[in-house]
Parts: C-alpha cells; sequence; structure tokens
C-alpha cells in the first residue's frame, strides 16, 4: 500500500469535524460493555477498535503477541511489551482503517470488531503502582506565591533550579465520569483563635496532564534525560481536586495530604507519545542555569489547548479556563529525570502529574483559586450564579486537544460531579 503524507489520511470510519479519536491519534484504553469482559482497544471516531477480536481474527499475526494479552483490565501487560511492540499495534490498525484498505472494512468480523463507543463503561485504563505530582507550571507557582507568601519574591528559591514534586496516593485516583464526595477535614483561616473541623469550604479543582511510565528502572538507576521519552509511554488528562482550606492548614512543613488524597479523576484514553510527536515545541527558556542532568537537548514541550467547564446541577456548561500544555516551565523529560536521579526506582503503569497548568492571561489559569483570585473575584456563571470555589451539584470538565496542519489528536475529557460530603 502507497505511503500518504500524514494530514492525507483518511478512513472508512466515520469521524465528525473536530472529532478528537481521529485516524492520526488512535489511543489505547480498557472498556467493557453488556456483552463484553474488561479487554483493551483504540478509539477511533464513535468506535472502539476490539483489540481482543482483531487478533483472534489474525490481523494481528505478523506480531510477536501473547495469546489473549488484550484481554486484561488495565494496560500494564501490554506496556509492558515495549514500544516496539506496542508501536506496531497501533500502526497496524492504523493500515486497517485507512479508506483504501479493504482487509478489515470489507471483513465478515468487522462488526465484532468496531464497537459503539457510546455502549462502552470506560476502565481506569493503567494499574497505578505509584503517583507523583509536580509543580512545574512558573505561572500558578507565581500566583500562588503571590497570594500567601511576599509578591514580590512569589517563588521560593529552589523553584528554578528543579522540579518541584510530591510522592502522593494511588487509592483515590478514579476514571472519569465518577462522583466525588466533598472532603471533610480541618482548616484554620486567619481570623479564628483554633482550628475547626467540617466540610472544606473552598474546594477546587486543579487543571493538570499526566504521563504513564511504559519502561521500568531498578533502585539504584537513574533515567538519563536524553533517554527520558523511552520510559514514557503516553499522556492522559488530569483533575487533582484540592481542599484549599484544609491544604492551607496542613501543608507546612511536610507538604499536601488530607487536601489533596481524597480524590483525582483520569482520562480514560491514553494517548500515546508516537500521536503528540507532530505537536512538539519548546519549553519556556530557564531563567536559571541548570544542572547537567536536567538541561534538554530536545524539544519536550507539546502544544495542547486545554479548557475547563463548570456545569451547576441542571444548568449548562461554562467555559472557565483556557490554557495550553506548551506554557509548562518543567518538561516531562525534566520531570522523570528529576524523579529518578536519586536512584529511585519506576514502574510501568506510574503516573506522574503536571500540577497545575496555567497561562499568562487570567482566563488562562488552571485553578479556582486563580481565577477567583483567593475568592475576591468570583466568577459569574451564565445562569447569574457566581463561584469562589466549587459547590455541591457541580461538574467540572477538563478537555484536551492538539491541532496542527490539519491533524487533529484529542483526549476527550475528564469529568467529575461533586457531591456533598458524607
Amino acid at each position: 500500500m502507497k505511503e500518504q503524507p500524514l494530514a492525507a489520511l483518511k478512513s472508512w470510519v466515520q469521524i465528525s469535524k473536530n472529532a478528537d479519536f481521529t485516524i492520526y491519534n488512535l489511543p489505547f484504553g480498557v472498556f467493557k460493555n453488556k456483552r463484553l469482559s474488561p479487554r483493551i482497544g483504540i478509539a477511533i471516531g464513535d468506535k472502539i477498535v476490539d483489540l481482543s477480536v482483531l487478533h483472534e481474527h489474525g490481523f494481528l499475526s505478523e506480531i510477536n503477541l501473547p495469546e489473549n494479552i488484550f484481554l486484561r483490565d488495565n494496560l500494564n501487560d501490554f506496556i509492558a511489551l515495549g514500544k516496539p511492540i506496542t508501536k506496531k499495534v497501533r500502526d497496524t490498525v492504523q493500515k486497517l482503517l485507512l479508506d483504501e484498505n479493504p482487509d478489515l472494512k470489507d471483513h465478515q468480523a468487522r462488526g465484532k470488531v468496531m464497537v459503539n463507543r457510546k455502549e462502552a463503561t470506560m476502565l481506569m485504563p493503567v494499574k497505578i503502582g505509584d503517583y507523583t505530582d509536580f509543580y512545574s507550571s512558573k505561572e500558578h507557582a507565581t500566583n500562588v506565591g503571590a497570594m500567601f507568601r511576599d509578591p514580590e519574591n512569589a517563588l521560593l528559591p529552589n523553584w528554578k533550579h528543579l522540579p518541584v514534586g510530591y510522592h502522593g496516593r494511588t487509592s483515590s485516583i478514579v476514571i472519569s465520569g465518577t462522583e466525588i464526595y466533598r472532603p471533610k477535614g480541618q482548616f484554620k483561616d486567619p481570623d479564628m483563635e483554633k482550628p475547626s473541623f467540617g466540610p472544606s469550604r473552598r474546594l477546587d479543582f486543579e487543571l493538570e496532564m499526566a504521563f504513564i511510565v511504559g519502561k521500568p528502572t531498578k533502585m539504584g538507576e537513574s533515567v538519563n534525560i536524553d533517554a527520558a521519552e523511552q520510559y514514557i509511554f503516553g499522556m492522559v488528562l488530569f483533575n487533582d481536586w484540592s481542599a484549599r482550606d484544609i491544604q492551607a492548614w496542613e501543608y507546612v512543613p511536610l507538604g499536601p495530604f488530607l487536601g489533596k488524597s481524597f480524590a483525582s479523576s483520569i482520562s480514560p484514553w491514553v494517548v500515546t507519545m508516537d500521536a503528540l510527536e507532530p505537536f512538539r515545541t519548546a519549553s519556556p527558556e530557564p531563567e536559571e542555569e541548570l544542572l547537567p542532568y536536567l538541561q534538554c537537548k530536545k524539544d519536550f514541550g507539546y502544544d495542547i489547548n486545554l479548557e475547563v467547564y463548570i456545569q451547576p446541577e441542571k444548568g449548562k456548561d461554562n467555559l472557565v479556563c483556557r490554557s495550553n500544555f506548551k506554557y509548562m516551565y518543567w518538561n516531562i523529560a525534566q520531570q522523570l529525570a528529576h524523579q529518578t536521579v536519586n536512584g529511585c526506582n519506576i514502574q510501568i503503569g506510574d503516573l506522574y502529574a503536571s500540577g497545575t497548568i496555567s497561562g499568562p492571561a487570567e482566563d488562562s489559569y488552571g485553578s479556582m483559586l486563580e481565577l477567583a483570585w483567593k475568592g475576591t473575584k468570583p466568577l459569574r456563571l451564565d445562569d447569574g450564579s457566581e463561584r469562589k470555589f466549587i459547590e455541591d451539584g457541580d461538574t467540572v470538565s477538563i478537555k484536551g486537544h492538539a491541532e496542527k496542519n490539519g491533524v487533529r489528536v484529542g483526549f476527550g475529557e475528564v469529568t467529575g460531579k461533586i457531591l456533598p460530603a458524607k
């Protein structure tokens, strides 16, 4: 079959205009429906390619794959086969979906291979062993520093020298669509004599992205920054919910704890780094000379448009934020190099979140803390109500896509509705 220019690819699958899951994307996820057990699939348009059925009918026979590798409830074993194999699976599926290729289009098994996405229930894409949350947006760190410390010296002395992060929990990372109960905890405002206890009064979203580790290391080993992309399988959208009042009272001296550990939400489709390759871009120039292990020879920024919506109970979606992943001061290669420089071992399925992604404009701030500026500038929604923070009944949705020269690659969305505290 004749090779085609990337922007000229056309699929026999019907794909609507501005669809996220195009022939250029083909993200991996785990799904089930009323008749199918959990399994691995690839999204295109409003369909899912059932890779287990595709394999069963011999379409992947030229790839050395273990039996039943796609009948799994997470991607970990598949990712563990290595990038040469996972890339070959994606490339093969892409060729099968091209309009000029009749192999699957005219095959009797097509109806079994192609599953309606709206009838599927999406599951957690990976089994997450460990989770790190970074603090890598200069604009976000500056805004928060100005609010809670000295506006003239908002960034802490170490911030421009290393990617600040902390090791979090994985038990409460949940798939998009999972309802979130408002957390309870201690809080103490400046005008309070003693701390109080109750449901958080300042519940917030955090606009983030995250990458998933695709190759393990052993204790004592470090990932060289020039090889970092070999260890990154793909990316997802991430909402790291935050209880600002609980967090503010507890975070000194050891950092976030109950204010963050109650829930984080992840999008179900993992977009591969191969799909994101056309959207590479330069990161912001370092403002301090970096130590050698953090110096990048390649661009590791990605031009990914991001949006956040708030939908009140029985109301309409309100666009409250437009940002972009390219604003990140510390990139994914630097984050992984720093995480492992001390010999910390990593595992397949580990999740590394970016930290809140804020841009330079006020409508590009990636949290309510910034958008409403600590509650002093409430946002007005279409129904006339105001928001300083997230209220019970609100649904928060994060969407993301990259687009360039006729090529569009999207992430779908990650959503979560807030329920009253139990």
